[in-house]
């Protein structure tokens, strides 16, 4: 606890999501004061066909309360 599931398009390398699991991982234990063991962070790959209805509806849309940082483009 906890674990932080970034949704995003394929195509970027194994080295970027990589860097940016570690940046996150690093910036959850410095602000929630969390130890490394106890931070988990995963890349779910989505198709751009496939993410008005796997992740803009469901996630950003349909749960708007949870969002906390917005993103600049609508659907």
């Amino acid at each position: 606890m906890p674990h932080v599931i970034v949704k995003l398009w394929p195509g970027k390398s194994e080295k970027q999501k990589s860097e940016l699991a570690d940046r996150i991982a690093k910036d959850v234990m410095t602000v929630l004061n969390y130890g490394e063991e106890s931070v988990s962070v995963a890349m779910d790959e989505v198709q751009p066909g496939d993410w008005a209805h796997k992740v803009y509806q469901p996630d950003i849309l349909g749960k708007p309360d949870k969002i906390y940082k917005k993103p600049g483009y609508s659907m």
